[in-house]
């Protein structure tokens, strides 16, 4: 599977976002998912999918402290497409102890304990969500960050044993707001109030005009520590 993905890239190169996920799912079938944290890009993939395929398999991480807006576009978007996006949440147990022993709003005091409420409430739900999967398919895009500057349209993913793709790898902000005006295409009302980047409701506040477009994730830490562990890159 990890020369796939080096094929895949090669096999990428200068091919629209559309065509790589058709391929992708004439491929692998429904050894093929894709994430949603249901975020501008994430809702573009979505109705490309949906177009391709409706029964195409989506799923989104619910961590138990997203904001209401995002629960919005869930039912927005299954009405839209007649599907219904799969929910995964994280372990009670392990959620009650971190809270109980470490404080309710814990990932404000340490990066250790931010990566720890990640970890918890991201990163085994999605490793629960991949696994028997082939592909995982995602819409990062490069010029979200700093730390996304050298990926790749296919790559292989080490912590989860898979094919990563990421077909709007090299769309700008632009393309992909015109695509869901085009389309007209449910999206977060927060995007309207100065949220480029949404996640879970304590960590995501609004930017100002000139910031990164990430600067307003886990704001209080260093530009190069913003990932919460979902993305190695």
């Amino acid at each position: 599977m990890k020369k796939k993905a080096d094929h895949y890239n090669k096999q990428f190169s200068g091919v629209t976002a559309e065509d790589m996920l058709r391929q992708i799912l004439e491929l692998h079938g429904d050894k093929a998912v894709f994430s949603t944290s249901l975020g501008a890009e994430d809702q573009v993939i979505t109705h490309m999918l949906m177009q391709i395929n409706p029964e195409a398999k989506i799923f989104t991480l619910d961590t138990g402290r997203m904001f209401p807006e995002t629960y919005e576009v869930i039912e927005k978007t299954e009405a839209r497409y007649n599907m219904r996006i799969r929910v995964f949440f994280p372990d009670y147990k392990a959620v009650e102890h971190m809270v109980n022993t470490r404080g309710i709003n814990l990932f404000y005091y340490s990066i250790e304990n931010r990566k720890l409420c990640c970890h918890i409430r991201k990163i085994e739900p999605l490793k629960r969500a991949l696994r028997g999967n082939q592909v995982w398919i995602t819409g990062l895009r490069r010029e979200q960050s700093p730390t996304r500057l050298d990926m790749r349209y296919s790559e292989w993913d080490e912590g989860n044993s898979i094919i990563k793709v990421n077909p709007l790898l090299d769309w700008t902000e632009k393309q992909v707001w015109d695509y869901i005006h085009q389309h007209k295409i449910p999206y977060n009302t927060l995007h309207d109030k100065g949220f480029p980047s949404i996640g879970c409701q304590p960590c995501t506040r609004a930017i100002e005009a000139g910031e990164d477009v990430r600067a307003g994730r886990w704001w209080w830490e260093n530009p190069d520590s913003k990932e919460c562990g979902l993305h190695k890159a």
